[in-house]
């Protein structure tokens, strides 16, 4: 069984208050997930080739293409904008 300490752990790097219940309640549940992971361990997957999805999967891409707007367009769209600069909808800074 998981220790008390060790579900305190996992709730402090999942930033999750628990109260003494919900440890114990924690205990008992990532308990039986693990052993469940044991009793997969025993499946023969010899036979089974490695998969990253069950079905195929295919990114579907499209070719960016630039569709020029006519300006009544693009004034309703700025518009809506809460902040503008130079004809461009202004965002804050994604990366810094």
């Amino acid at each position: 069984m998981i220790s008390k300490k060790e579900v305190e752990h996992v709730a402090k790097l999942a930033r999750l208050g628990l109260t003494g219940k919900e440890i114990e309640k924690m205990q008992k549940e990532l308990t039986l997930i693990l052993n469940y992971f044991d009793l997969l361990k025993e499946v023969d997957v010899s036979q089974v080739s490695p998969t990253s999805h069950s079905i195929l999967l295919e990114n579907v891409d499209r070719e960016d293409i630039f569709k020029e707007e006519s300006p009544e367009t693009v004034n309703k769209m700025l518009a809506g904008a809460p902040a503008k600069e130079k004809g461009h909808i202004k965002v804050k800074g994604v990366l810094g």
